[in-house]
């Protein structure tokens, strides 16, 4: 029997992996905790699952942890005390907020060879891994440039900005790579669009307020090819995905492509409040 923790239950995913796990009869969820006590009180009435009165009480008790709270700068503080545990972790998007917490975070998690999940699960959508499949194999000819939007959120008091966006990044990085060199962003009516520089190419990243489109495009030498997409199955295989990290440990990510959304989101960041190009800073930058 594989027992977990969820840490930071106030959104959807904790519901989400809760019911995912109530079919599977090797795995029970041994508590809940969040800072907000009626999001945890309420898993407790649906769910029947202890309320934690601190996030770290389950230490040495669990074999996975599900850190999904709202605000990305509680991420790495509610990982801390289970670390050097080893167990498999959940991280929900965005994995963390500053650029320092994801180094130390990144490095703290690969010196103690902890599996990891999570981030933004739209990247699993099927639309999203062929576009991925068509860039890596060239299906319209060599990449030129393509196109990503997908919805954003940013007044909110989960860290504006960064509580939504990993989305539209992480689209962005699974069909075209994890490590652009610059972007330059602006933001019109509270939408923001990016241009993203990559060695080869530039991809227009747009993030939409009040709008839950989600489309990805490909441009290359012989076709143009995009499309909306819908979160169809995406929610579901994250839960798998993460099932099956508790199981046979191995990570889909490593630890640097797992991080590397922060940064960009931090580049982007920079460049709304600059108006000018940003540089996307490395691991090693800092």
């Amino acid at each position: 029997m594989y027992k977990i923790a969820i840490l930071g239950c106030e959104n959807s995913h904790a519901n989400g992996f809760l019911n995912f796990f109530k079919d599977k009869d090797d795995v029970e969820c041994i508590g809940v905790y969040s800072d907000d006590l009626e999001a945890a009180k309420k898993l407790n009435e649906q769910f029947n699952v202890p309320v934690m009165e601190n996030y770290d009480e389950a230490v040495g008790k669990v074999d996975g942890i599900i850190i999904t709270a709202r605000h990305g700068d509680n991420h790495y503080k509610y990982a801390k005390p289970y670390i050097k545990s080893g167990i498999p972790m959940f991280i929900d998007k965005p994995i963390t907020v500053s650029e320092q917490d994801a180094k130390n975070f990144m490095a703290e998690l690969k010196e103690n060879n902890v599996p990891i999940s999570g981030g933004s699960c739209v990247p699993l959508e099927g639309h999203v891994q062929a576009m991925k499949q068509a860039v890596l194999n060239e299906t319209y000819g060599k990449t030129i440039g393509g196109f990503v939007r997908a919805p954003l959120n940013p007044n909110n008091p989960y860290g504006g900005f960064f509580f939504y966006s990993q989305h539209a990044v992480q689209i962005m990085t699974e069909i075209f790579g994890n490590y652009p060199n610059c972007v330059h962003a602006f933001k019109t009516n509270d939408h923001v669009t990016c241009t993203v520089h990559y060695d080869a190419y530039d991809i227009n990243c747009q993030l939409t307020t009040d709008s839950w489109i989600y489309y990805a495009a490909v441009g290359g030498m012989f076709n143009h090819v995009g499309n909306h997409f819908a979160l169809d199955t995406c929610f579901t295989k994250e839960y798998q995905e993460y099932y099956d990290l508790l199981k046979n440990k191995q990570s889909r990510q490593s630890y640097e492509d797992f991080f590397a959304p922060v940064f960009i989101l931090n580049a982007i960041a920079r460049s709304l409040e600059s108006g000018k190009t940003e540089t996307v800073n490395r691991i090693g930058d800092l």
